[in-house]
Formats: structure tokens, sequence, C-alpha cells
């Protein structure tokens, strides 16, 4: 960070940077965003718990340098240790590196990086000249950062009618979708947002057959774009607040969002409620407390509430809390600061979790091995499906038959942060869907023009959650992607999504099973509504937008010295100039060089 910071403020001959990406987690932590995350979009401010705001009582984030958020004149490329990175150094090594304290001599090794961006100054300005009356460019400038909210009730919602349920009340399990890192397409989000969405995947499955006898409705939400300040929440919001949206804020009874819940040592965890809702009475923030202290009993790990009077970390939960007051609880693996000493950076990754397998085994092998941290987060995936099963009326002598699957939560782990290409997560997508899947999962919002409208995360958690919580439809493939039961049905597909997935390969053959399944996942929009508002310069919405740019490359070359330069330059602008007295000389005496004799009119042939 230093060098970057100082390369910036610095010689302006910078023209680009290359970092190479170490094989290995740095010990003593780094973290590339800010120290206090989604400080100016929280509930949080001079008119809400003013002695909270901006980080005043815990700084979350003590590690975070905010290089995320400078802005650099010059390309930063990241590329991996490998066969590449070995040829510019190989290429340094032998034309740029002094011997004995003498000048490299010419040719030098050189490099191009490039680039190019299409956006300028700041969103608003970016927004206004992508309007058609402005923009030359036909394709614009910038996309505002825009996604797919992923959700599921575990009762049927109507999604045709918008607004208030009368006697439908809601019990919100959210957690986030989206990371980040300094560098592009190199987000794992292995703490940051893996933990939390297998955590919630895990106990979805573990209520699938438990949340009939409920009297309340448990809504699974999975928020995207949370990382620039608060996306997919502030428009699940919006949308609820104007009626837009299968339920509205009345229905809400309360909310449970599960955050960084990688266990340490301690195996604890901290549930953090708001200090301002509670002063309210009707904020019943203890029965939410007590149902998860109760799920937690008898398992390995155990729940504690911060013991100093502290607002709540970055989350989802205080979008809204700025509409109005709600009962709940964000859970956490850390009392005050995070415990994630790699928070938003390249290093909270498989590594950070120790998420370890052993040399010798196959890709397939690795999938079925339950390691210890996947056993560690089947303890929190159970106590959250327990929790909610309490919150949502359950009784407590059937709480014990809910438990998460560790073989399950091993596989999601391995899937979301080892290889997304594997024999169980194939049977659960789309045909179509596999080649928009990368080798490795990367948490990163889209923007919301791109062609690709759900980045990768939302496709994956769509699938996973439409067959954990879903059934098996034994319909045709053509009635499936029609989204209905029969030819005669016209309403179903306004209550339930059908989805036909490849199912698993058949003995001895290449070919699979496939099925449908039917589901009450759903997607939402995951756009800042000050894009709909047309507010770009919004305080109460985010407004990030995201450059267009033309491909991102770089090339290796050899460069001869100045001096041969300006010999090359010189035999040019001579043989140029050699040329054009030849042509002029040629051209003045072109009558006596090209005339010839010429026949008589009268020639007759």
């Amino acid at each position: 960070v230093p060098i970057l910071m100082k390369l910036k403020n610095g010689s302006s001959r910078v023209a680009g940077v290359l970092a190479v990406q170490p094989t290995s987690n740095p010990p003593e932590g780094f973290s590339p965003h800010t120290s206090c995350p989604n400080e100016n979009t929280g509930v949080y401010s001079e008119t809400y718990g003013p002695s909270y705001a901006h980080c005043n009582v815990t700084m979350w984030n003590p590690l975070g340098t905010g290089i995320s958020y400078e802005e650099f004149d010059f390309p930063i490329f990241s590329v991996k240790d490998d066969n590449d990175t070995e040829v510019i150094r190989r290429c340094y090594m032998e034309h740029n590196r002094a011997v004995n304290g003498s000048t490299p001599q010419y040719p030098l090794c050189a490099m191009q990086l490039m680039s190019h961006m299409a956006a300028v100054t700041d969103t608003a300005t970016c927004m206004r000249r992508n309007a058609p009356t402005f923009s030359l460019a036909p394709d614009g400038v910038c996309d505002p950062l825009g996604d797919a909210n992923i959700w599921a009730s575990t009762k049927p919602l109507n999604s045709s009618t918008k607004g208030h349920k009368d006697g439908v009340s809601v019990v919100i399990a959210a957690t986030k979708l989206d990371s980040r890192s300094f560098f592009f397409d190199v987000a794992p989000g292995a703490d940051s947002a893996a933990t939390g969405l297998v955590a919630l995947l895990a106990a979805a499955s573990a209520l699938h057959n438990a949340t009939a006898e409920l009297n309340r409705t448990i809504l699974y939400t999975f928020f995207n774009g949370e990382t620039f300040d608060y996306i997919g929440s502030s428009r699940m919001v919006y949308d609820m607040a104007k009626n837009d949206f299968t339920v509205d804020l009345d229905n809400i009874h309360s909310i449970l969002e599960v955050g960084q819940v990688a266990l340490g040592p301690d195996s604890r965890l901290w549930l953090h409620s708001d200090p301002v809702s509670k002063r309210n009475s009707s904020v019943n923030v203890e029965t939410l407390v007590s149902n998860l202290q109760a799920a937690a009993a008898g398992l390995n790990l155990s729940l504690g509430e911060p013991n100093v009077t502290q607002p709540l970390p970055p989350s989802s939960f205080q979008r809204f809390l700025l509409e109005r007051p709600i009962p709940g609880v964000v859970i956490e693996n850390h009392q005050t600061s995070f415990t994630n000493k790699y928070y938003q950076s390249m290093f909270d990754n498989a590594e950070y979790l120790k998420l370890n397998y052993p040399p010798n085994l196959t890709p397939e092998e690795q999938l079925e091995l339950v390691t210890d941290s996947a056993k560690a987060l089947t303890e929190v995936a159970t106590t959250v499906a327990r929790g909610l099963y309490l919150q949502a009326g359950g009784e407590l002598a059937q709480m014990s038959r809910i438990q998460a699957d560790s073989e399950l939560v091993s596989k999601m782990l391995y899937t979301f942060l080892v290889r997304v290409n594997n024999s169980w997560f194939d049977q659960l997508v789309k045909s179509d869907w596999t080649g928009v899947l990368s080798e490795l999962m990367l948490y990163e919002i889209n923007t919301s023009e791109r062609k690709v409208k759900t980045t990768e995360p939302a496709l994956m958690v769509q699938c996973i959650l439409a067959n954990l919580t879903g059934s098996i439809a034994n319909i045709t493939e053509g009635n499936c992607q029609d989204k209905k039961m029969d030819k005669d049905e016209n309403m179903n597909k306004d209550i339930y999504s059908y989805l036909w997935v490849q199912g698993p390969v058949r003995p001895n053959s290449t070919e699979r099973d496939s099925f449908c399944v039917r589901s009450l996942v759903r997607q939402s929009k995951a756009l800042s509504p000050a894009f709909e508002l047309s507010e770009y310069t919004s305080k109460n919405y985010s407004t990030w937008a995201e450059s267009r740019w033309s491909a991102i490359k770089g090339r290796i070359f050899l460069v001869a010295s100045h001096d041969l330069e300006m010999l090359t330059l010189g035999v040019g602008v001579g043989v140029l100039l050699m040329s054009l007295l030849l042509t002029y000389i040629v051209s003045s005496k072109a009558d006596i060089l090209f005339s010839s004799g010429r026949e008589p009119t009268n020639a007759t042939y």
C-alpha cells in the first residue's frame, strides 16, 4: 500500500503497475476496503443514533487501507505467479538488470498495459453523457451497478399481487451475495460472503420438511450489491415501501441476518442488535435472541451479546431500520472489530478458512471430503435453522430434529471456493448455464446493462436454493420451460418457479436423467433506487456506476536504444526527402521523360 501511494503521489512518469499475486496470504492481514464500510448509507447518521455514526464507537475494519477507493491515473494489473510471470521476470533479468553497477545495455525489456476506460469524472456526469441527446457513443460510457436479489418463501406467495398480504407474518432470513477486492475478477469472499450464504442455504435445506407446521412464513433473501452501499437491500426496502414487492414492510415480523460466521478457535458467535430501536417498547428483540440461544443449546458453539453498547455492524438490516423500527439480529463471528483480517480482499479465500485437502486426492474425492471447516459451519447452519424455526412459531420440543447436513455444507464450500465445475453442482443447473460459470467462484456484482444480467453467485444460489427447497415436478421439459404444470394451468407460474436441471449422469453413460424442479425461488431487482429516480447525486441510495472499457490486455517487447531510434528516424526522414525530391524532378520533367512521337492526324489503317 505505501508503495502504491508513493507511485500515485510521486513521479508522473509511472505508466502502469504489474502486481504479482503472492502464493500465500500475508500473516499480518490486508484489507483494501475502508475502515468504516458503508458508513454514509447505513442507518446511523446525525438524525439517528448520531453517537454511533461514522464508526465513532467501533471501528469495524481497523486494517482497512481504503485503497480500493483511491483514484489512480495509471493501470494496475494483477497476475498469478505462473509461467507468464516467469517470462516477464526473465525478460527483465536478461535485459534490464544492471551488472556490477553498470548501466543496462540496449535493447531493454518493456511492457505495455492497455485498459481504456470510457467513463469520466463521476456518476452524475457519466449518466448525463449516456443520454441519447448527448452521447456520441451509441453504447454509452458507463452502467449503474446492478444485478438480482434471490429470495424464496417457505409458503406460497402470489407474486402477481404486490403489496400487503393480509394474515401473512414474515421472518426475513438474510445474507449477502457479493464481495469485492482491489482487483477486478479476484474476489473470493470466503468469510465476507461465502460462509453466510452457505450457512443460510444449509439452514433452508434443514428446514425444508418442517415449515408446514409454522404459523409464520420464512423469507430467505440473498442480497446483491451490499458491498457497494447496500444496493440489493435498499432496492427491496424501496419496493416494499412502494407496494411493488410480494409483501410489504407491515408484513415483516422480524429479521435474522447471517454475516461473517467462520468460527474461530473459541467457537463463538455474537448477536448484534440496534441499540436505538430497542428503546422502542414495540421492538421485541429479546425473543429473537432467546430463541437463538435456545437453538444453540447442545451444539459445539456458543452465542453471546456484545458486552458494550455499540451499533450494528455493516449489514443489510440497517436499510430496513431506515424505514421503520423492526426487531432484528445480525449474527457474526466478531464481538467488536472484524476478526476477518482480509476483509474484501483477494486473500479472503479458502486458505483463510483453512479449507485444506490432502494433496493426493482427486477433485471428486475432495468434493466428498467433509472438512473441519465444513463441520464447524454446519453447527452454525443448524443454529440458524433452529433459531428461525422457533422464531417462526415452531415448538421447542420439536426443534432437535432440525439438523444441517455436513456433507451438503462441505460440497457447497467446495463449489463456492474451490471448483464450480464439479459433479454435485453440475446436476443442479440448467444445461445452458454451465458455460456461463467460471472455474472459480467470484463474488462481484455485475453491471445492470450487460448481456449477462445475473452474476454467477446469484445463478448458483438460485439453482441450489431451488433444488434444496423445491420438489420434483413430473412434467415434460416443454411444460417446465413454459412454467406450468399442464396446458390448462394459468396462475401457477405466479406462485411457483420452474427449473429444468441436468440431473445426475446415468451409470456407465454420458447421458443425464434431467428433471423439472418446482420451487418458490424468485429473483428481484438489485438496482439502486437512485437510478430509478434519476438522482445520481443521492445521499440516501447507492450511486455506484462502472465504466465501460475496451479489452484489457498487456504485451512485452524489446525497446532499442535512443541513439538507434534516432538513427532509424534520421534514415527514414532522409529516404522520405529523397523520395520527395525524386518525385519532384520526375514530375517536372515528365513531358521529356515520357514523351513519344505523335502520329499524324490523317493516319489511316
